[in-house]
C-alpha cells in the first residue's frame, strides 16, 4: 500500500509556501492531481508550485480555457478538468500530450474523468476545516509506492516550515 501523508495548512501563504517547495523538487514527467470542493485551494496550491519551478508569469485557473501552459524550469501544464464529462473531451484537448510529454502537468478536477487518468501521479486531496476559513487538510498520496520517497521528502519539507503533521503513514 503507498504511503500517504496528511497535514495541515492555516493560511493560503502556508498552502503556497509547502507549494513552492515541492514545485523546486519536480522533475520532467511529473503529474501532479490535484482534487476537493470548489474553492478548497487547488489554483492556490498551483501557483505556489509554480514559483518553485521558477514561473514568472501570472498562474490563473484555467476553468474556462481548460489548459493553461507555463515556462519555467520544466514546461508546466495546468488542467482545470471541471466543464469537461467525457473521456472523448479529453481527447479532444489532446491530453496524452500533457500526461505523457516532457514537462509537468498539474490537473485540477482529475477526478471527475477517472479513465482519463495515468497510471503514476501524485495525487493532493483538498478539504477545508470547519474552525478556520483559511485552514486546509492536504492528503498526499502516490498512486503506486513509486512515490513513498517524494512523500518523505514533502513530510520534512512540512516540518521544516512548522506545519502540522496528521498521519504520516
Amino acid at each position: 500500500m503507498p504511503k500517504s501523508l496528511e497535514l495541515m495548512t492555516v493560511s493560503v501563504s502556508e498552502t503556497q509556501e509547502l507549494a513552492e517547495k515541492i514545485g523546486g523538487s519536480l522533475k520532467e514527467g511529473d503529474i501532479i492531481l490535484l482534487t476537493g470542493d470548489l474553492g478548497a485551494g487547488k489554483t492556490s496550491f498551483t501557483i505556489g508550485l509554480a514559483k518553485g519551478l521558477g514561473i514568472k508569469e501570472l498562474v490563473s485557473s484555467p476553468t474556462y480555457t481548460i489548459v493553461n501552459e507555463y515556462c519555467g524550469r520544466h514546461p508546466v501544464y495546468h488542467l482545470d478538468l471541471y466543464r469537461l464529462e467525457t473521456l472523448e473531451e479529453m481527447e479532444v484537448i489532446g491530453y496524452e500530450e500533457y500526461y505523457y510529454g516532457k514537462g509537468i502537468t498539474v490537473v485540477e478536477w482529475g477526478d471527475k474523468i477517472s479513465a482519463s487518468l495515468p497510471d503514476d501521479y501524485l495525487g493532493v486531496s483538498f478539504k477545508r476545516t470547519v474552525d478556520n476559513e483559511n485552514s486546509r487538510h492536504l492528503i498526499f498520496k502516490g498512486s503506486s509506492a513509486k512515490f513513498d520517497g517524494q512523500i518523505q521528502s514533502i513530510s520534512n519539507m512540512a516540518k521544516e516550515i512548522g506545519l502540522l503533521i496528521i498521519k504520516d503513514a
